[in-house]
């Protein structure tokens, strides 16, 4: 599997960043290269064509429905139905993420009927779900957050050697059992750290840094990779916070850089 870190910012797209927006690609026993995508958030549309088509991905997957996780599914509506693809009869992207997403879409489209959901095939997934998509598998678990919303468990082919690889995104949470569940075990763990390297933080929303590198240790992850972190924020206290915590080096999600699992 590849991870390319599309965009990072939390809460916001930022002058350098979109936000939430990561694309996993691996190659089957075929060769045939399979796409999906881990939240669509705002200002992700458009950097996103930099490294594929965004109305032929295999399956998009939204860990909740703030707008920095979900806005630009609206624009990939339009992508799909109005853009270069439109004539090409595409079946319906498979769309996965917590009950009530495909609401999210019509509001965020300002459609007052479902037309903004017709290109998709929308099934909603919460705790201990699964599905497959090609070489993928998902498992999902409840994130704590102040709305419905999943991490994922993505396995696939690894890049690195024969055999399976697996990487857990947690989307927005605080920390958790269930994610902690999730994670146990991953090649790799792409961790939020909405609260970056704030000592105090309110219950239920965010990690802190600190938080994400306790979960990855505990969680005994192979990696640590530090997300969401906002754009008006100097990500290097969070990350120190977050290797300190971890016992060893940890990453920063930065867009334009591919983690080859």
């Amino acid at each position: 599997m590849r991870l390319t870190i599309v965009g990072s910012a939390g809460s916001t797209a930022g002058p350098d960043a979109p936000a939430s927006c990561y694309l996993v690609e691996a190659d089957d026993a075929d060769g045939r290269t399979w796409r999906i995508v881990l939240d669509l958030g705002s200002g992700a549309i458009g950097p996103l064509q930099r490294y594929c088509d965004p109305a032929r991905v295999d399956a998009v997957v939204v860990s909740h429905g703030h707008p920095d996780h979900c806005a630009d599914l609206a624009a990939l509506s339009v992508l799909r139905r109005y853009g270069p693809a439109a004539d090409d009869d595409l079946a319906p992207l498979t769309l996965l993420g917590p009950e009530g997403l495909d609401q999210r879409i019509v509001q965020i489209a300002g459609s007052e009927d479902l037309t903004a959901l017709a290109t998709f095939d929308f099934t909603a997934v919460g705790d201990g779900d699964t599905a497959t998509v090609g070489p993928f598998s998902f498992t999902f678990a409840r994130a704590w957050h102040p709305v419905p919303a999943v991490a994922v468990r993505v396995a696939g082919p690894s890049a690195l050697a024969d055999g399976p690889t697996s990487l857990v995104f947690t989307g927005d949470t605080d920390r958790c059992d269930e994610v902690l569940g999730l994670a146990r075990g991953a090649d790799a763990l792409l961790a939020e750290a909405g609260w970056a390297h704030s000592r105090v933080n309110p219950e239920g929303i965010h990690m802190n840094g600190t938080q994400a590198g306790t979960l990855a240790r505990d969680a005994g992850v192979g990696e640590l990779i530090v997300t969401h972190i906002a754009s008006w924020v100097d990500p290097a206290g969070t990350l120190e916070l977050a290797t300190v915590a971890y016992g060893a080096p940890v990453t920063h999600a930065v867009p334009g850089e591919t983690h080859v699992l």
